[in-house]
């Protein structure tokens, strides 16, 4: 959200008059954060930045509201590949999580899912074609 739009927040309510997701998109890119960011924000999300794993843990135990959705990379500066997912699912078991990942396969993929990522993406991938994976797994989320 912008400034002005933060004097808006009416612009972003769903029809049921809830305020607009937040995610949190957790990589040590600073480029592709911001670029997953500005695509989801123009699409109405709140959004929230993390560059490593403790910074990612710590906005989602401290930040109110919490988080609807993780979009977490695999290879942080602070974590062993998959351990920052399986200390996520275990705090957070209700929250979704995506992962992220240049260095996919299908052995990752079913370890992540085995972990509780509800998703995993392999970059590079189109931002664009981020957005309705978001929408359908805060979709399932929320049912």
């Amino acid at each position: 959200m912008t400034p002005r739009d933060a004097e808006n927040p009416e612009k972003f309510r769903g029809a049921a008059g809830k305020p607009p997701a937040t995610i949190l998109v957790v990589d040590d890119e600073p480029l592709t954060c911001w670029s997953i960011a500005e695509v989801l924000v123009e699409r109405g999300y709140h959004v929230r930045k993390a560059g490593d794993a403790s910074s990612a843990l710590q906005a989602i135990a401290s930040a109110s509201p919490r988080p609807d959705l993780v979009l977490l990379d695999v290879r942080l500066p602070d974590s062993n590949d998959l351990a920052v997912l399986s200390v996520i699912h275990r705090s957070f078991p209700a929250l979704p999580v995506v992962l992220m990942t240049a260095h996919g396969s299908e052995a990752l993929s079913a370890d992540a899912r085995r972990r509780g990522a509800v998703a995993v993406v392999n970059k590079p991938f189109e931002i664009h074609a981020l957005v309705p994976m978001v929408e359908r797994v805060l979709a399932e989320a929320a049912s």
